[in-house]
Parts: C-alpha cells; sequence; structure tokens
C-alpha cells in the first residue's frame, strides 16, 4: 500500500487530465504551446562593456524570500508546459521507475560499526523514503532506535538530515535537519537514555556539530544571510543560544568558510578557515574551547593545508611545495615548522591521510585510480598497500570512528561491482567482505563489460574515459556521456543501479575524467579552472568525438547529462558543438557564471572567485567568461533537446539561472527541438529528498532522453 500511495503521488502531476482545476475550482486548460518569458529593458557595465540582460527580472528582487507573482506565475507555466509534454511518456516513466525501484533493496541496513560500547548502523523499511538509526550495546542487549528520520519528514514536502553525532560518552545524540532544501539546518540535542528531546535548540547551521567541553558542549556554525559560514560557536547544553560563546569568526577574507572537527585521539578541536585555494587552522583543547588558540600557520595565498594532532605532534596534509601535496609533521611548540615524511610526487597524487593508535594511513591516486596504503610511525620505508583485483573501480576508507582499530571498514565498487563494504585485517592483509549490494530483480555483472580508454584532446592532452556497457551491445549504438569538471572533484568509475536502464537498452555509458576534476592530479584540476576553464569543455566535446571515431557511437547517438557546475558544462557544449548531442539533461546548471561572478552579494560567489576569477576587479576576468558563459553565449542555431532542472530554494545555484538560459534560448534557437524546465517549488540543490521521489525524477530524465534518441520503448 506504501508503494500504491506513493506511485500515485509521484505520478499526479504527469498524469493530470488535459483540463485541471485550479485553487479557486475553476477549470485551467492544459498549454499547447510553450511559455514565452516577458523582455524587460535591463543592462550593466563593467570595464567599459555593456551587456544587455531583458531576463532579470526573474531574478526576484527581494530575494531569498520569492514571492513575486510574475516571477511564480512563469516557472508555474513552464512546470505545466513540462507536464503536459512528458505526458505522453508517462507509462515510459512508470516503466522506468518500477524497474528502478525494482533493483533497490527496500529493507536494506547497513553494517553496523562499533564507536566506543555500541554498534550503530542505519535501516530502510519496505517502503519508506528516508532511514532509521539504530545502536545496540556491544555486551548484548537489544536495539535501540535513536533517530527516525520518516517522524522528522511528516508534514514537509523536503527534508535532509544534516549533522549526525553521538557524544563521546555515548549519552546524547546532536542531529540538524533541513525542512525545505534551503540548506538552513535547525540543530537539535537528544537524550539517548530518556529518549526525550532537549529543550536546546539551534537554528541556521550550516555545519558539523563538534562535541566538546566532555560532552556538555557542541561547536557548530551559523549561515549568514548569504550562506556563509564565518563563524565557530559553541553552546553549552542547558543554556540559551543567546548565550553562546564565539570562539573564531573570519574576518580577513569574505570568501572564507570556517569548519570544525576533532583530532584523531579527540583531545583538540581544529578550528579551519579558507576557500578553494587557501586555507587557515586554529587549534584548542576540546576540554577547554575557550582557552587559547595555536595558529598553525598563518594563511597564504595558494597555499592549502590541513592538519590532525597525534600525541603532541601535529600532522600536516599541504601543496606549499608540490602541486600534489607531502605530508609533514611539526611539534605542537612549534606548529608552522614542517618536516617532510612523505615527499610530493608527479606520480602519486596524496589526497588525504588518517591516523590511528599503531598506524596511519595515507589515501591518493596513482594514474588516476584510487591507493589505499597502511604506513609505520616507526618506519617511513615500510609501506603496505590494500590491493584490488579489477583493472578500474573505487575505493576508500568508509566508517573508521575509533582511533585503536584493529580492522578497516573499507568501501569500494566497480562500473560492473555493486557497492561493496569489507574489512581490511590489520595483522593479516585479509580483505573480509562484509556486504555487497543487493539487487532483487538481478543483476549478472557477466553480461556486462568495463573499459578503460584514452581520448587525445585537441592540445594533445590524453583524457581517461571509463565505460561499461553489455556484452552483446551493437557497435555505434547510443551511448551516453556524463562528466563534472569542476572543483577538483573526481567522478568515481562507481557503480549504479538506475545506469543499468540505459545501459540494458543498448546505450554504452561513459564518463569522461576531464580537466577541472583532479582524476590525474592536482595539476588536472588546476588546468581546469581560471583562465583554463575552456579546457574542461574542450575535453568534453573531444571525448565525445574521439568516441564515435572509436566506433563506439555516432554523431547525434551521444545523450549528455550534467549537475551545477557540470550543468555549466551542459550549457558550454551545447552551445558550441550542438549537432554532436541527440539528447541533453542539465541539473540546477550554473549557467549565468558571469552575472553571478559579478554579484558579490549572492552566497556563494566571494568563495567562487578563486575557481572562476573576480570578473569585478579584473577586466581579462571579465572577458574570458563572458567567452565561455553558457546564457551569454546562446546563438540563433539548432539545439538538440534539453531537459533542464531547477530548485526554488536552492542557495547553490540560484533558480534564476536556469530560468534566464531557458527563456533566452526559447526567444533565440532555431528549429523545433524539445525544451522543457522542471523547477522544484519546495525543494533545492539535489532535487526532491525521499529516496523514492529522487528515483521517479531519475526515471523522469531517461524516459526523457529515450523519447529524444528515438529508443524503442518510447514514443
Amino acid at each position: 500500500m506504501r508503494y500504491a500511495a506513493f506511485l500515485s503521488a509521484a505520478s499526479l502531476a504527469l498524469s493530470a487530465p488535459l483540463h485541471a482545476q485550479n485553487s479557486e475550482g475553476t477549470t485551467v486548460p492544459q498549454p499547447t504551446s510553450p511559455p514565452t518569458a516577458e523582455k524587460r529593458d535591463h543592462s550593466y557595465s563593467h570595464h567599459g562593456i555593456t551587456i544587455s540582460d531583458p531576463y532579470h527580472w526573474l531574478r526576484d528582487q527581494s530575494y531569498p524570500t520569492i514571492d513575486d507573482e510574475d516571477v511564480l506565475d512563469h516557472l508555474k507555466a513552464e512546470n505545466a508546459w513540462f507536464e503536459a509534454r512528458m505526458k505522453p511518456q508517462q507509462p515510459l516513466v512508470d516503466e522506468l521507475f518500477a524497474e528502478m525501484k525494482a533493483r533497490i533493496k527496500e529493507d536494506d541496513s547497513t553494517v553496523p560499526q562499533r564507536r566506543g560500547d555500541y554498534l550503530y548502523w542505519s535501516e530502510f523499511e519496505e517502503g519508506a523514503e528516508y532511514r532509521k538509526y539504530y545502536r545496540k550495546p556491544v555486551a548484548g542487549g537489544d536495539d535501540v532506535l535513536i533517530l527516525d528520520e520518516n517522524a522528522l519528514a511528516e508534514g514537509v514536502e523536503y527534508f535532509r538530515l544534516g549533522a549526525f553525532s553521538v557524544s563521546q560518552n555515548g549519552r546524547y545524540l546532536a542531529y540538524s535537519a533541513d525542512t525545505n532544501g534551503s540548506e538552513r539546518f535547525t540543530a537539535r540535542i537528544k537524550d539517548l537514555e530518556t529518549g526525550e528531546l532537549l529543550p536546546d535548540e539551534i537554528p541556521g547551521t550550516l555545519s558539523d556539530l563538534v562535541w566538546v567541553k566532555n560532552d556538555t558542549a557542541l561547536v557548530y556554525g551559523t549561515a549568514d544571510d548569504n550562506w556563509r559560514v564565518h563563524d565557530a560557536t559553541m553552546h553549552v547544553l542547558g543554556t540559551p543560544v543567546s548565550e553562546d560563546v564565539e570562539l573564531y569568526r573570519e574576518t580577513i577574507d569574505e570568501g572564507f568558510r570556517v569548519g570544525t572537527g576533532l583530532s584523531a585521539q579527540e583531545d583538540w578541536l581544529i578550528i579551519s578557515t579558507g576557500d578553494n585555494e587557501t586555507s587557515e587552522v586554529r587549534l584548542v583543547p576540546a576540554s577547554d574551547p575557550t582557552a587559547e588558540q595555536v595558529l598553525v600557520k598563518p594563511r597564504q595565498k595558494g597555499v592549502e593545508y590541513d592538519v590532525d594532532v597525534r600525541d603532541g605532534m601535529v600532522w600536516v596534509h599541504t601543496n606549499d611545495d608540490h602541486v600534489n601535496f607531502r605530508l609533514a609533521t611539526a611539534k605542537l611548540e612549534t606548529p608552522g615548522d614542517w618536516t617532510t615524511l612523505i615527499s610530493g610526487s608527479d606520480e602519486f597524487y596524496l589526497t588525504g591521510f588518517e591516523l590511528f593508535k599503531d598506524f596511519y594511513v595515507t589515501e591518493g591516486r596513482l594514474r588516476g585510480l584510487d591507493q589505499i596504503q597502511l604506513r609505520s610511525y616507526k618506519d617511513a620505508n615500510l609501506v603496505k598497500p590494500i590491493a584490488f583485483a579489477e583493472a578500474s573501480f573505487s575505493a576508500g576508507l568508509s566508517n573508521n570512528p575509533e582511533y585503536d582499530q584493529d580492522t578497516l571498514r573499507l568501501a569500494y565498487e566497480s562500473m560492473v561491482t555493486p557497492d561493496s563494504v569489507y574489512d581490511y585485517h590489520v595483522a593479516t592483509g585479509e580483505l573480509e567482505l562484509l556486504k555487497q549490494q543487493e539487487i532483487p530483480s538481478g543483476y549478472d555483472p557477466a553480461l556486462y563489460t568495463t573499459e578503460r580508454v584514452e581520448i587525445a584532446a585537441r592540445d594533445g592532452t590524453m583524457v581517461p574515459v571509463s565505460i561499461i556497457m553489455r556484452k552483446d551491445r551493437p557497435k555505434t549504438g547510443p551511448l551516453h556521456l556524463y562528466a563534472y569538471g569542476a572543483y577538483g572533484y573526481a567522478v568515481p568509475p562507481g557503480f549504479s543501479t538506475s545506469r543499468l536502464s540505459l545501459v540494458d537498452r543498448g546505450y554504452a555509458y561513459a564518463i569522461a575524467h576531464i580537466r577541472g576534476g583532479d582524476d590525474l592530479g592536482r595539476k588536472w584540476y588546476l588546468q581546469g579552472k581560471l583562465n583554463e576553464r575552456t579546457n574542461t569543455f574542450n575535453d568534453f566535446v573531444d571525448v565525445a568525438k574521439g568516441l564515435v571515431a572509436k566506433g563506439y557511437t555516432e554523431k547525434g547517438r551521444i545523450s549528455i547529462s550534467g549537475g551545477s557546475a557540470g550543468g555549466e558544462l551542459m550549457g558550454a557544449v551545447v552551445n558550441t558543438d550542438p549537432e554532436l548531442w541527440g539528447a541533453v539533461v542539465a541539473h540546477v546548471p550554473f549557467v549565468d557564471v558571469l552575472s553571478t561572478m559579478l554579484d558579490g552579494e549572492l552566497p556563494l560567489t566571494p568563495g567562487e572567485w578563486p575557481e572562476w576569477g573576480n570578473p569585478i576587479l579584473s577586466k581579462q576576468a571579465f572577458a574570458y567568461i563572458l567567452s565561455y558563459s553558457p546564457y551569454d553565449q546562446v546563438t540563433a542555431q539548432d539545439y538538440p533537446p534539453m531537459l533542464v532542472t531547477a530548485g526554488l530554494n536552492d542557495p547553490r545555484v540560484t533558480y534564476w539561472e536556469p530560468a534566464k538560459w531557458v527563456a533566452k534560448l526559447r526567444e533565440v534557437k532555431t528549429g523545433d527541438s524539445e525544451l522543457l524546465l522542471k523547477t522544484n517549488m519546495g525543494a533545492g540543490h539535489g532535487g526532491k529528498s525521499g529516496r523514492f521521489q529522487s528515483i521517479y525524477e531519475t526515471a523522469e530524465e531517461v524516459a526523457f532522453i529515450l523519447w529524444q534518441m528515438g529508443v524503442a520503448g518510447a514514443e
């Protein structure tokens, strides 16, 4: 019954009759043509250059409040057009949703992990949208429900759990929740002995919740009016929030963000501040957070570092003398005097480290593949790598909450191997498989093959591509190409059940590991940002052309997708090479790049200048961003079919960016290709929050691709 109720609700918008009733009860006809946004005179000038922006009005001038009726009416009209155009595809959407849902084990649970005196895990019940969190004593006893997301989500359209932090003594649970997608979380504290919520309530958080002062206090950070976290503040249990103590506030760099955490032995509070290229760290005893803070090393533009503390020594992961980072140590008394422990390497990209009682672990990538290495405190030359059998995979440390551990919890997957949880036994080197993702409807990995190929970009750079397809797929069949390409985020060659809905219909699915991510090291990231940003777009186009040249597919039979900065990628490549693509899905796309980077009052803009450039100060940055900004580069040409999404409450890519882009495309583009905009009116950057709601939106996306590509099953 829960499944039927969900399916009915989720399908309601797309299965409405051709004439529906509005809130006043009058009949409103379904649209027969797409909405046309009004053009209103607006322009701005910088560096002697004037830009006309007739769709600027779609940005509600009272933002973050969105109550302009003209704006809301336009978004609703776009949603109505989306519903009308997708209505004939409803049987396909339902089919895809059913098969995607059938691949999910509904009554699933995580592998229990020990922390202190308890084992902790979470579970989904059959039909439930959200998780339940449990624990039980290690010494034996009953399972105890400590948090139910489903109960917290009752009565709200959107729900997302943020921080989840159990006190060191195991008595209290601090958690935070967002109920509208705006990424402003309210923190609460639950007494796990009594099951009661404490009266303490901290609104507006956007941070971890860190227990200090012998579990009598929490450290958190709040989002200001522009969603920037500039503080580390301490709340003592049982006291008014108005009396909370500010431990640190960032006042020097507007674009910096503050975060906190505990050291490996949980005896030091680590307060970090930084942006995408520079960082600074302070230490203070967790037992006395208001004590004098220890500045590890003053900020230096372009130098990133993060730290941990063990037995009076500061451990430092930094890019100060090598782009791929080194690992260094320093005495707590002289924390800025760093001595190299592991040198930076052109071949090995050191992405992080974790300290345990008897050993430490480094993580990184070698030739683009994940590496996990155990290392000895006593012998720097003693390195014990953890080996995996497949040629391409994604692997890393998982949940390892205790300092004294003789096993390591690992996560592993590949494009053909489902999500797997292992325990690595340090003493013997044995990898013990604890759980592998179960696919109830069935999955036979022998039917599929995965490949990793390299394709030359136009400047000669070899770009790796990970591909999965069925072994019986015809040559030059349809292909879906995905990428992100920003912020140094490497898209892992991991497993996806929803991806199978394309692959089982004859698609190859390819991930392009383009510059802008750090797949092949930090330099790979740097070659796709600032004044080299267009490398990212060129890599993607050249990979597509290379896959055609290698016989994987044909021009026009490539569907593509990307979200956020990956949505910017979609916007760029449809402008430059529209004929390549058979269908395009751009999720919450960052497409109005120039206007956003010119507005220092927007939530994330100052922190983004190191990534994209500051066009306010630099004429060169202004001209370069203008040269590729998707919204500004829309031209009168035939565009491929496109599905664009937005979130009304999205603080990362504000709703008006995709709305303005679609409005301009409708005005300028030639031809009659499909162009749809769907705005989630009660969600943010990540779309709808429930697991089945999220799958349903994926089913809509795949249905749109199949429809536009003319694959069997779509009308």
